[in-house]
């Protein structure tokens, strides 16, 4: 099945939800929406003809090693040097380097375009994004000069070498080391596993971003530095020089992703150490490195809407075709979308993809208004917005990817479940999202314990005023179109309200509490906050219906924002009860634990 980008969708998204209109208005973003329009349809052209088409074979072939080199599935290198040319790989970087610094919310768009083609495509990207960005706040000159032009290009590729061993998530347990040298570099020694095209054939040069230690350095992460390492070091002209010692010692076989090679990298394996530059200040790394995981984590995020949306497609389009009993009000064999159990089924992977996509546009725009408002409270109050928005972003659209996948298996029946649909692919290459740039549950306890407290909670109060506000607009409609949707919807912002209180009290006197209901409380967040986006959506396509437009995307709109409120965000109320009585349930649960 062909891939379609849902670029009308996003473009409605960003004129009626999102501040970009108001940011172009005030001419601090230099475009307009014919642009962006343009930008968008490319895009989603590119998408879909070049780089969906060998997704499937990707999934199929793998990536394999030898010698040290990896050799990528057939048409990945062909796509990313056309995807390079025609200027993707550098939308979201300074123009002084190259790139078209394009407002985030639009890039996020297009990061969901790739993703959805191929996930294990559009990852690279990701990356190369994420050294880019981290070279920009906090490289020295002369290493933006030497490495961001060719980044920004596409020439050479990104990386982020975090884990270790020994050390999953708690970089605190880092033991790779750097030594200083007579001439200003390091050597690097040490092994880090699950880097992401770590080592690839389709980019002349791989441009390493890796935590390590010097000998002298304090212990736990006030003692991390970060260092360039890059795969050939570069002469002075610009060239590539000689093979530095960082070298692939293996790659993954993994449940998904096949196209895309997780390798172990080993860095001063021969004895002298790989040649690495310093960014940013000596035990200062995790700082630099947290720009890059930051942004990494919405890529994340709107990598599941990516899976998502391509499931739900797929799921359209059999449902559509797939005859199968009868239905009400249909004779004879019925196409199974003609079902109610179905259309649930297809209207549930509608909305939560709709849903997860607002939350993480929504954090890209505060992202934008971060940096572009000029008022400097203005731009605080954004970036605070986009602190708290961003772990919900990431772990509910995550969760949505292999939520909507799973129910896309459930459409296809029997046949969702053999290989030959593509349905169960999709499935595959989404459960890594919860896991990677911090497992979903490291994203709750950061909702919980370092953003809700922002300004003593005033900064969650003050959206969740928002989101309120929201429902009450719905409720005032009192328009059939909506149905219940205003009701359901001022219930889940009121549990969300509660709630909040109840774990912002938590944080300051019952720590193991909060943190034993972060995860529950992180779905509630998402249940009300992506709600409320969708009905804002849906309340500006009911204007336009008001004022005598016809176009049938409008009401579909409104439905799956009432669907959602209807039959989705009613989980608040129960996810309500977990926050306020579940903690006991899961600390005192020691003969159980004890048994396993």
């Amino acid at each position: 099945m062909s891939y379609r980008a849902p670029v009308e969708e996003v473009s409605y998204f960003l004129k009626t939800s999102t501040s970009l209109p108001s940011l172009m208005a005030q001419g601090l973003v230099d475009l307009s929406f014919d642009v962006v329009d343009a930008v968008l349809d490319e895009a989603g052209k590119f998408a879909g003809s070049v780089i969906a088409p060998f997704d499937r074979v990707a999934d199929k072939q793998g990536c394999t090693l030898k010698d040290g080199a990896v050799t990528t599935p057939e048409g990945m290198r062909a796509a990313y040097e056309a995807w390079s040319e025609a200027g993707w790989s550098g939308v979201a970087a300074e123009e002084e380097f190259g790139g078209q610094n394009l407002p985030t919310s639009v890039t996020s768009a297009l990061t969901e375009f790739w993703n959805a083609a191929s996930p294990a495509f559009g990852i690279c990207g990701v990356l190369t994004l994420g050294a880019i960005e981290a070279l920009t706040a906090h490289g020295s000159a002369e290493l933006q000069h030497i490495f961001l032009p060719k980044l920004v290009s596409g020439t050479w590729t990104g990386t982020m070498n975090l884990t270790e061993p020994q050390a999953g998530s708690d970089l605190a347990a880092l033991r790779s080391k750097a030594v200083k040298q007579a001439d200003g570099t390091y050597r690097i020694f040490g092994t880090k596993i699950f880097i992401t095209y770590g080592e690839h054939d389709i980019a002349e040069n791989i441009v390493h971003l890796v935590l390590a230690r010097l000998p002298d350095a304090p212990a736990g992460t006030k003692g991390i530095s970060l260092f360039v390492v890059p795969k050939f070091l570069v002469n002075a002209d610009g060239s590539l020089g000689a093979r530095n010692d960082a070298v692939c010692a293996g790659i993954e076989h993994k449940l998904g992703l096949h196209g895309s090679p997780t390798c172990t990298m080993t860095f001063g394996e021969k004895g002298e150490g790989a040649i690495g530059y310093l960014v940013g200040e000596e035990n200062r790394g995790l700082a630099c490195m947290f720009t890059m995981m930051n942004n990494a984590r919405l890529a994340v995020g709107v990598q599941g809407v990516a899976v998502a949306e391509r499931a739900t497609q797929r799921a359209f389009a059999f449902a559509r075709e797939r005859r199968q009993g009868k239905a009400p009000g249909v004779e004879g064999s019925a196409p199974i979308i003609a079902h109610p159990d179905v259309k649930r089924m297809l209207l549930t992977m509608r909305a939560e993809t709709d849903a997860a996509r607002a939350l993480c546009l929504k954090t890209a725009d505060a992202l934008d208004r971060s940096r572009l408002l000029p008022d400097p409270i203005a731009r605080a109050a954004a970036l605070a917005e986009a602190s708290l928005l961003t772990p919900v972003a990431k772990a509910f659209s995550s969760d949505a990817g292999i939520e909507v996948s799973s129910l896309g298996i459930q459409v296809h029946g029997g046949m969702g479940y053999v290989e030959e649909t593509g349905a169960a692919q999709h499935l595959r290459d989404a459960r890594i999202f919860a896991i990677y740039e911090g497992t979903n549950g490291i994203q709750a306890i950061d909702l919980v314990t370092r953003k809700l407290p922002q300004d003593g909670g005033d900064v969650v109060n003050a959206l969740i005023a928002d989101y309120r506000e929201t429902a009450e607009e719905v409720s005032a409609l009192n328009a059939p179109d909506f149905g219940h949707a205003g009701p359901r919807l001022a219930e889940a912002v009121d549990a969300l309200g509660r709630a909040t209180r109840v774990m912002l009290d938590r944080v300051a006197d019952e720590p193991a509490k909060a943190l034993a209901t972060a995860t529950p409380y992180l779905r509630l967040y998402a249940r009300a906050a992506g709600g409320a986006f969708l009905a804002r959506t849906a309340l500006a396509a009911y204007a336009e219906r008001a004022a005598g437009a016809t176009d049938p995307r409008l009401a579909a709109r409104i439905t799956v924002a009432r669907f959602f409120a209807e039959n989705l965000a009613v989980e608040a109320k129960g996810l309500e009860e977990v926050v306020n009585g579940g903690a006991g349930g899961v600390l005192e649960a020691e003969a159980v634990l004890a048994l396993g």
